[in-house]
C-alpha cells in the first residue's frame, strides 16, 4: 500500500494514485482529444468528397488537386499552426483546420481510387435503367467504393489521433497537453498515462471503423478473392435492386 501511496513522490511510471487524483483532468483531455479528432476527420471527408468528384470528372483537375493536397501534407505542423494562428487566433480552429488539411491527402486519394474502381459495365447498366448522375453516384458507385473510402478513413483517423497532440503548442492538444506538461516537468506517470490513452483512442477508432466497414460491405466478409467480374455482378444486382 505504501508503494501505491508514494508513487507520486517516487515519480514512478505506473501510478494508481495519479489516476485517482487526476481522473477529471484525464477525462477532460480525452474528451477534447476525441472532439478535435472527430470534427477534423468529418470535415476532411466532407471536403475530400467533392474534390475527388471534381478530380474524377475533369482529368485536368486531378493533377493539381492531388498535388496540392500532397504539398499541404509536407508542411511541418508547427509551421502550419503558426500560419493559421493569425487567421483564427489561439483557438481549437487552428488545430482543426491544420488537421483537416493533412487528412485531405489520404481521403481525396482513397475516395478517388474507390470511385475509379467501379466497373464501367455497372455504370452502363445503371444508366440503361434510367439512373441519373446523383442516383448513380449514391446508390451504385458509393456502395462499391466503400471499402476504399473506409480504408482511407481509418488511416486518416489514426494519423489524426496522433497529430492532435501537436496542438499542445497552443494549448489545444487534448492528451498532448498532458504529454507536453509531463515532459516539461519529467512527470513520468502523466507522460505514460496520456501516451497510452492516445494509443488506445487510435485502436478503438480503428476497430470501430473496421466494424462499420464490415457492416456496410457484407459481401466482403467471406474472404474469397474478388474479381472485376464479381464486382460487376454485385453492381448490376445493386442496380436491379434499386430499380425494383
Amino acid at each position: 500500500m505504501a508503494v501505491t501511496d508514494n508513487c507520486l513522490t517516487a515519480n514512478d511510471w505506473i501510478c494508481g494514485e495519479y489516476l485517482r487524483t487526476r481522473s477529471q483532468e484525464l477525462v477532460d483531455a480525452t474528451l477534447q482529444h476525441i472532439g478535435i479528432t472527430a470534427v477534423s476527420v468529418l470535415l476532411g471527408l466532407l471536403i475530400a468528397f467533392p474534390l475527388a468528384l471534381i478530380a474524377r470528372r475533369r482529368r485536368g483537375a486531378a493533377g493539381p488537386i492531388l498535388g496540392l493536397t500532397t504539398v499541404l501534407y509536407t508542411v511541418p505542423s508547427l509551421a502550419m499552426f503558426a500560419l493559421l494562428t493569425p487567421v483564427f487566433g489561439v483557438s481549437p480552429a487552428v488545430v482543426i483546420t491544420g488537421l483537416v488539411l493533412y487528412a485531405l491527402t489520404i481521403l481525396v486519394r482513397n475516395v478517388l481510387a474507390g470511385l475509379q474502381a467501379v466497373p464501367a459495365e455497372v455504370r452502363e447498366a445503371a444508366r440503361g435503367m434510367g439512373y441519373g448522375p446523383a442516383r448513380l453516384l449514391f446508390e451504385v458507385e458509393l456502395p462499391l467504393a466503400l471499402p476504399a473510402v473506409v480504408a482511407g478513413l481509418r488511416i486518416a483517423t489514426v494519423s489524426t489521433v496522433a497529430m492532435t497532440t501537436i496542438g499542445s503548442v497552443i494549448g489545444y492538444g487534448g492528451l498532448g497537453n498532458l504529454i507536453a506538461s509531463g515532459m516539461e516537468g519529467f512527470f513520468k506517470a502523466e507522460v505514460l498515462t496520456a501516451s497510452v490513452l492516445c494509443v488506445l483512442l487510435a485502436l478503438v477508432a480503428d476497430v470501430l471503423l473496421m466494424g462499420l466497414q464490415r457492416l456496410l460491405t457484407p459481401w466482403m466478409r467471406t474472404g474469397k478473392k474478388r474479381t472485376r467480374a464479381g464486382a460487376a455482378r454485385r453492381g448490376v444486382r445493386t442496380v436491379r435492386a434499386g430499380a425494383e
